[in-house]
């Protein structure tokens, strides 16, 4: 994938992601709502691919705003992950041809596979999640509206605990997937999914729509990489 290819399409699911988010504010108080109005707009630019430098800064510039109002990240990761693409994005664009602006756009692709990595880490340290008792919770406690039935696989422990060492294996060795471009496209496909399940089965739908907007530059960083060796 080119850098350039890279580039549009990162802007292209991005502002998708946008407009999903700003569509929850819809019916939202009246100080959201004109935030997030003009985050619509300025998405729809960028859809489009109309003045994109400066809707990324203007986007960029606004996002203060949204931070300010809600006092940080209002929804975590997802959000941050959302900025974090923005950022990349606005400085791809602005920064000089040359370096500069793949360094910055290579940023945002080693930050999502460390993501995963440090995700998967960060549980396999986890007793609870070895034993395959945090993932119990999740089904059993889950302040989510998930169903009865959902909830019933808290009580099938070993199928748990399979599916838990299967997450962990995963995020673990992801970073091992830019070694070759088929085993890198097999790994997001498989990482979209699990967006997807999640976004299904709990609601977790941000996720997925900012983490499969950070994808292009995982596949341009892969190309690039290859190309030095």
């Amino acid at each position: 994938m080119s850098f350039d290819t890279a580039l549009r399409a990162t802007e292209i699911l991005l502002a998708l992601a946008f407009l999903q988010q700003c569509s929850e504010h819809i019916l939202g108080s009246a100080a959201a709502r004109g935030l997030f109005v003009l985050r619509a707009g300025l998405s729809l630019l960028l859809l489009f691919g109309l003045y994109s430098p400066w809707v990324l800064l203007a986007l960029s510039l606004h996002s203060i705003f949204v931070l300010h109002r809600f006092d940080g990240p209002y929804n975590g990761g997802s959000d941050r992950m959302g900025l974090l693409i923005l950022y990349c994005l606005c400085l791809a664009r602005l920064l000089p041809e040359g370096l500069a602006r793949e360094a910055a756009f290579g940023y945002l692709g080693v930050q999502v596979v460390l993501s995963y990595f440090i995700s998967g880490w960060v549980k396999i340290v986890n007793p609870d999640w070895r034993s395959g008792r945090a993932l119990r919770d999740v089904f059993g406690f889950s302040a989510y509206p998930v169903s009865e039935n959902l909830r019933g696989f808290a009580t099938r422990p070993w199928l748990l605990w399979a599916m838990a060492w299967a997450v962990m294996g995963f995020e673990v060795v992801f970073p091992l997937a830019l070694l070759h471009p088929a085993s890198l496209v097999a790994a997001l496909s498989v990482a979209a999914l699990f967006h997807l399940a999640n976004a299904c089965l709990f609601g977790l739908n941000r996720f997925l729509w900012f983490w499969i907007a950070s994808y292009p530059s995982i596949l341009w960083v892969q190309g690039r990489l290859m190309q030095g060796i």
